[in-house]
């Protein structure tokens, strides 16, 4: 619930991005508005208050954002971002009451946009808006001063998925293995200092080391080469390389198990290029995949059976259906860095513990840790 009386929204959670937003829509005067679900109506809201151009958090706290903060006709401070799968959102920076559980948390900014492009905007219009969640000064985690928060996000649409904002020692999780955040003092050009990075050390198919180059791993002089573990990214994605290197490694070991999607110019949402023609009733065959594992310093995410694969809508072949990779190639998208996205994060217990600066990892059903918490269906 957001404002006062309280608009229930919802946000997707993005470890990839600072500022908070929801998509506005204003009243007209004289009318009587009714609640669009996905829509947040400022004028509706006695605590809303429009943050002005002049203001210190215009002039100096937008100083992570790609694109400056600017000024608009009516001398409020305007925000205009961008995100790497060409989706933008524009529209004024505010504050205003934010409802977490029992507490109310009020002069908490965001951004007030009202207007959205989306890569998906089928997906996109499900949801209210984006909870930016990195370590730039407006992100929701540095206002909310939390020293931890960590997430479950669930492998099915049908179960719930876990957000904890504070600490996370529970018995039943197991031990997590931590990764250290990497942090630079110097600005890069192509390293973000916001972001959630961490060090890949390699990738294992079946156990075994792919024989990647250490240097290839690591940013350059420039920044680039940086590794995000970033929920508002779908898929991962890999440098030319190191992508080129992972690819044939599993055409290679899937090679007599599934038929390739023969099409040259057919490239998933842009930078998967490796396919598979499926028959529904061989879905049981994800089970043979190889398993992929990510090597961080000191943890693992390994990606087997059905991740490793999706499937692309609305497009089959006979009674096929097509298949793509779930592992994209960075330099088509023009993305000079590693991402880690949320589709590999499944099903895996993350924390990120910004007092320490690192990152925790353990594999766990996120519907045993919502029955564990209380919150489960």
């Amino acid at each position: 619930p957001v404002g006062t009386p309280p608009q229930n929204v919802s946000m997707v959670i993005d470890t990839g991005s600072e500022l908070s937003w929801l998509r506005c829509n204003r009243s007209s005067p004289g009318t009587n508005p009714t609640q669009n679900p996905n829509k947040f109506d400022p004028t509706r809201s006695s605590s809303y208050s429009p943050i002005p151009c002049s203001s210190a958090t215009c002039r100096t706290r937008t100083r992570d954002f790609l694109i400056p903060a600017s000024c608009d006709s009516d001398n409020l401070c305007h925000a205009t971002l961008s995100y790497a799968d060409a989706s933008s959102s524009e529209g004024n920076l505010a504050s205003e009451i934010f409802h977490i559980g029992s507490s109310n948390i009020s002069g908490l900014v965001f951004g007030c946009m009202g207007f959205v492009s989306g890569s998906d905007p089928e997906e996109d219009n499900k949801t209210t808006g984006l909870l930016g969640m990195n370590r730039g000064s407006l992100s929701f985690i540095s206002q909310m001063g939390f020293p931890k928060f960590s997430y479950c996000i669930s492998g099915s649409s049908d179960l719930s998925g876990v957000l904890l904002l504070g600490d996370a020692n529970f018995s039943w999780l197991g031990p997590l293995n931590y990764t250290p955040l990497i942090q630079i003092s110097t600005p890069l050009p192509y390293f973000d200092r916001v972001a959630y990075t961490v060090q890949l050390t390699g990738i294992k198919v079946d156990g075994k080391l792919l024989p990647i180059p250490e240097s290839v791993l690591r940013p350059d002089h420039t920044g680039a080469g940086q590794t995000m573990v970033d929920s508002g990214t779908q898929f991962t994605f890999l440098l030319g390389p190191v992508y080129t290197a992972l690819r044939d490694e599993f055409l290679n070991r899937t090679s007599g198990i599934l038929p390739v999607y023969e099409d040259p110019d057919f490239v998933f949402q842009g930078a998967m290029d490796l396919c598979y023609r499926i028959r529904p009733a061989l879905t049981g065959i994800f089970r043979r995949l190889p398993t992929v594992t990510l090597v961080f310093e000191g943890a693992e995410m390994a990606v087997y059976d059905e991740p490793l694969l999706y499937r692309v809508p609305h497009l089959a072949v006979g009674n096929d259906s097509v298949y793509c990779f779930t592992f994209g190639n960075s330099d088509l998208l023009g993305i000079e860095a590693y991402v880690i996205g949320h589709h590999h994060q499944q099903n895996m217990w993350i924390e990120f513990d910004l007092e320490r600066s690192r990152i925790g990892l353990a594999r766990i059903q996120c519907d045993v840790s919502s029955q564990r918490l209380g919150i489960g269906s």
